[in-house]
């Protein structure tokens, strides 16, 4: 059976994938054989397999960065937003058109459709790196989750929180998200990222000290802002400039070249800046 981590953020924006990709290609570059995995997905940016099935196309990317081809198994459920409702991509497969109360009706019963496609990647992998939505504490929505800690619970997985010091408060978001999570959702969260630091590295000592002192974990990873051209929810995507980068000029075999250099390039850069030994331990030891 696979082992697993999870990767969560204070918010949207800032990471998670990004992180997730990273190690995927990371745990993949060590020998494991790995899949990525997300439950639900809100993108107008699908990916089309040969058989016609659908799915994030970020999913998709992440893997490629794991060297095996994309299937649905890694993102059981795709929403596209279509005039106030959303098209429900089940399995790969369209469903009809609903308003925000029929797909909460469908939530309902919706687990099942969710953890047998992660069991099968479990089965077939060594690590599933398995990343979470928005923020994990919008309390309105954390009945139903299914997402983030409730796939976190369901499927005994530890998590990683990601915050950005970039847009600011990065104390409070963290700290914040901690102290909402119930008593048993924060025995799951075992380390912090600080994401998408600007400047020199030593200058951030501090803030690694004072947040493991507040936070009471681990800061794993102190990660620099840097260039990098991969896909995100929509399309090639610089994060310095926020330039996209169409990928229509490329053959497809070009395309997956070009993907491989910035995995490489990505994998290289978390090394350098990720406690990976201690990301191994929280995953195979739960420490």
């Amino acid at each position: 059976m696979a082992k697993s981590i999870m990767i969560q953020g204070t918010a949207s924006g800032v990471g998670k994938s990004i992180i997730t990709t990273g190690l995927c290609r990371i745990f993949t570059q060590d020998g494991h054989r790995t899949a990525p995995f997300k439950s639900q997905n809100m993108s107008s940016n699908a990916h089309m397999l040969a058989d016609g099935r659908e799915m994030a196309r970020s999913q998709a990317v992440q893997a490629y960065a794991c060297g095996i081809e994309p299937d649905t198994d890694m993102n059981p459920i795709l929403l596209k937003p279509v005039d106030g409702s959303v098209e429900v991509i089940l399995n790969g497969r369209r469903e009809e058109l609903k308003n925000r109360y029929e797909y909460n009706e469908l939530k309902k019963n919706i687990w099942p459709r969710i953890l047998e496609p992660y069991n099968r990647l479990c089965a077939s992998n060594d690590v599933v790196v398995i990343e979470g939505a928005g923020s994990p504490v919008e309390l309105n929505l954390n009945k139903d989750d299914i997402v983030n800690m409730g796939v976190a619970e369901k499927t005994n997985s530890l998590v990683i929180l990601v915050s950005d010091i970039h847009r600011g408060g990065v104390f409070a978001s963290v700290y914040g998200t901690l102290s909402l999570f119930t008593e048993n959702e924060r025995k799951y969260v075992k380390g912090i990222i600080i994401n998408k630091c600007i400047g020199e590295m030593d200058s951030f000592k501090d803030v690694k000290q004072k947040m493991e002192e507040i936070a009471g974990l681990p800061v794993v990873g102190m990660v620099p802002y840097f260039r990098l051209e991969i896909e995100d929810e929509d399309n090639l995507i610089d994060p310095n400039t926020c330039a996209k980068t169409s990928k229509s000029d490329m053959s497809e075999a070009e395309y997956r070249k070009y993907l491989d250099a910035q995995f490489d390039m990505l994998a290289s850069m978390l090394r350098d800046h990720l406690d990976i030994d201690r990301i191994y331990a929280i995953m195979e030891e739960g420490i």
